[in-house]
């Protein structure tokens, strides 16, 4: 598990390669991810927006930037968290992937917060450590 805390808002992402969606043959590998924010913090939050940047085995980026995460833009009062699974897939059998959330305060505040970077590995890739 991966995990990055910014302003009391803890983000922990849990990457897992899926080889049933996956085809080496094609040049397809696809990865779910879950992550979990939690509200430590004493101030409700929102989660606005998200900006991702993926990157593959040989380095090639693609950045995503969009409203909210899976359809949503959940609110999180002090103690509550959010979770949720999204997917990814790649033409490598590796890469790995960051970003940030833009929140936004109860009062009107917005900020980034620290999406952590984690590996995406598969079987076919050998494994990568990211510090």
């Amino acid at each position: 598990m991966y995990r990055a805390v910014t302003r009391h808002i803890e983000v922990t992402v849990e990457p897992n390669f899926l080889p049933e969606k996956s085809s080496v043959a094609d040049g397809r590998w696809f990865w779910s991810y879950t992550v979990v924010i939690t509200n430590t913090g004493e101030e409700t939050v929102q989660l606005r927006s998200r900006h991702w940047i993926i990157t593959d085995g040989v380095g090639r980026q693609q950045e995503v930037r969009g409203e909210g995460v899976v359809g949503e833009q959940p609110v999180l009062a002090p103690g509550e968290r959010f979770e949720y699974t999204s997917g990814v897939p790649l033409t490598t059998a590796s890469g790995f992937m960051s970003g940030s959330y833009q929140m936004e305060s109860a009062g009107g505040e917005h900020f980034d917060i620290a999406v952590p970077a984690f590996s995406l590995d598969s079987p076919d890739g050998g494994k990568r450590v990211l510090n």
